[in-house]
């Protein structure tokens, strides 16, 4: 054995075990680095995932239904999503007839579930039929603000022809009223006002 093996044999060890040492101490480093580049990154993903899913379910549009009669292609009760419009569901019916008075026709009245809406044709009389803003169910005199045009509306006692129109566009706005006393939400109508006419009046 060479003399100067003999005289840095201890050396050479100590440098053959660092160099070990450091390499067991990389592989693991790497190990460790490849783990936190995935696996963190793909438990974030996965849980947003599932928020985005509980959002979607959570956010989920309400499906109702509307019976369309009349001058229409295809007539008959219709699924639609809360919301809609006139306009959506004669588009699912396939589209108006040719007879149809588009003139007596709201496209864009919102829909609400187990609404009926009339198609009128062409030289039908309006105080024959079911109109489109006047859909009432029962046969009492009560107007229903959810449903009523301008001049139903007007009717009652303290609206007129502005404060109507600021019913309607309120109702067009925010949805279907859900009780009577929501039009005291309207700018112009009072308790005092609500209170001459809140007898005379429904929500369905």
């Amino acid at each position: 054995m060479p003399v100067w093996f003999e005289k840095y044999k201890q050396l050479i060890m100590i440098v053959v075990i660092a160099i070990i040492i450091l390499s067991l101490l990389l592989f693991k480093f790497h190990q460790k680095e490849e783990g936190g580049l995935n696996d963190p990154i793909w438990t974030e993903q996965e849980s947003d995932q599932l928020e985005v899913e509980k959002q979607e379910k959570e956010l989920a549009p309400e499906n109702i239904f509307v019976d369309l009669k009349g001058a229409v292609k295809k007539p008959g009760l219709y699924k639609v999503v809360a919301g809609e419009r006139v306009h959506d569901v004669l588009e699912k019916a396939g589209g108006l007839l040719k007879t149809a008075d588009e003139k007596q026709i709201n496209f864009a009245m919102k829909l609400y579930d187990e609404m009926v809406i009339y198609i009128p044709e062409i030289g039908e009389v309006e105080t024959e039929m079911a109109d489109l803003n006047n859909m009432n169910s029962s046969n009492d005199e009560k107007v229903n603000i959810n449903k009523a045009d301008a001049d139903e509306l007007e009717t009652l006692p303290g609206i007129g022809p502005s404060k109507a129109a600021a019913i309607i566009q309120y109702r067009e706005e925010n949805g279907l009223f859900k009780e009577i006393e929501e039009l005291m939400n309207i700018s112009g109508i009072g308790e005092k006002t609500f209170e001459k006419f809140k007898e005379q009046i429904k929500v369905q």
